[in-house]
């Protein structure tokens, strides 16, 4: 049986895939791993598995692991149309890490994983650099990761990146429902933005408006990609810093991502309980308004879609908000109190109740009232 012959020798770099420019961009953000470390990372970049000494653990009295995997969805779509990608490692830590400190663990490392159709060694070293960057503001270790080529599946100029990460808390310290209590203030902490969801969202808004990236928009005082590639909030050290503070009792955190802002406060509430949450207590940022403006999205949608401008909510005795407040205003973090917990009963009538996502079985949240001094059409 005679077999097609192929006109020359196929080669791994002929299929795609040019490993010497994996191992520049592994040299390449070097560097940013190394600025990424804690004292118990054993080892250095490039072998098969990240080592992290866990010896600490021993001495806490019922040490539980917090483990949370994620993504950045398809912001990294703006990023790639921009050329500018050293802020989604930031949100990639943002959106994994903040999720782990929501139980009350401090996160100890992360590693990361990178898809692309070609490896182009700099843009592989910023989105390590941004990852890097957002690991030493959340006070965890960058200990390994993943850059995988994937041509043919992947067009030349796109990739994805996920990530996972591990923290610790003790048994005793976990935070959650079973704290929650009917009469807990509900205390909002602001997001720097859109953070990392509902791009999708976002891009049709664009599109459908036939925006340009680099169009400057005066509500922003900067162009429409700078304003939409801000990235995340990393929250961790100054909400283990307030967990930490010994006139504050924290009952729950709520991480606002996919979903919106009533589905994740939701999601750590007790069953028959409800959150009451105000809209006359804050005005979205501008970015929230002028998406929605020019999509036409009805408020219902923009609401479990944007985090419209809150990105965590923290439950805690009524006689604590005030205290709270003020040492995160210490951290350079403006709360306010967003809302009250109460019993399910006392739902007012006329607003939808939104029960937990993700198919969480817990309590309810409503929002209510009008943003103060809203954009109009």
């Amino acid at each position: 049986m005679n077999r097609p012959q192929s006109p020359q020798s196929l080669t791994y770099a002929a299929a795609g895939v040019d490993v010497e420019a994996g191992d520049r961009a592994v040299e390449l953000m070097k560097a940013s791993v190394r600025s990424a470390q804690r004292p118990e990372v054993l080892g250095g970049l490039g072998g098969f598995a990240g080592l992290f000494d866990a010896s600490a653990l021993t001495g806490m009295r019922r040490p539980v692991l917090a483990t949370s995997t994620d993504g950045v969805g398809t912001k990294v779509a703006i990023a790639a149309a921009l050329d500018r990608h050293d802020t989604i490692g930031i949100d990639l830590v943002g959106m994994v890490v903040d999720d782990i400190v929501v139980t009350g663990a401090r996160p100890l490392f992360l590693t990361d994983y990178i898809a692309c159709g070609r490896v182009v060694p700099e843009r592989i070293a910023a989105i390590v650099a941004g990852i890097a960057a957002g690991c030493r503001a959340a006070g965890c270790a960058l200990i390994g990761g993943e850059t995988a080529e994937h041509p043919g599946l992947l067009g030349p100029q796109e990739y994805d990146v996920a990530g996972a990460a591990t923290g610790v808390v003790e048994y005793d310290d976990l935070l959650g429902p079973h704290r929650v209590q009917v009469g807990d203030a509900l205390l909002a902490i602001p997001s720097s933005g859109l953070h990392a969801n509902g791009f999708s969202l976002v891009r049709a808004i664009v599109r459908e408006a036939g925006w340009s990236w680099e169009r400057r928009v005066a509500e922003f005082g900067r162009t429409l990609g700078e304003e939409l590639l801000e990235p995340t909030r990393v929250y961790a050290r100054d909400l283990i810093a307030l967990i930490d503070e010994p006139d504050v009792e924290v009952h729950a955190l709520s991480h606002v991502t996919g979903g919106g802002l009533a589905a994740n406060v939701a999601r750590v509430l007790p069953s028959g309980t409800l959150a009451i949450l105000d809209r006359a207590s804050w005005r979205p940022p501008a970015v929230f308004e002028v998406l929605t403006l020019a999509g036409r999205v009805p408020q219902a949608d923009a609401e479990r879609t944007f985090n419209q401008g809150v990105g965590f909510v923290a439950a805690l005795p009524a006689d604590h908000a005030d205290r709270a407040a003020a040492h995160l205003a210490r951290y350079g973090l403006s709360a306010w109190q967003i809302g009250t917990v109460v019993p399910e009963s006392q739902a007012h009538l006329g607003a939808p109740v939104v029960h937990g996502a993700k198919g969480v079985n817990g309590g309810g949240a409503q929002l209510v009232g009008v943003h103060p001094g809203r954009m109009n059409p």
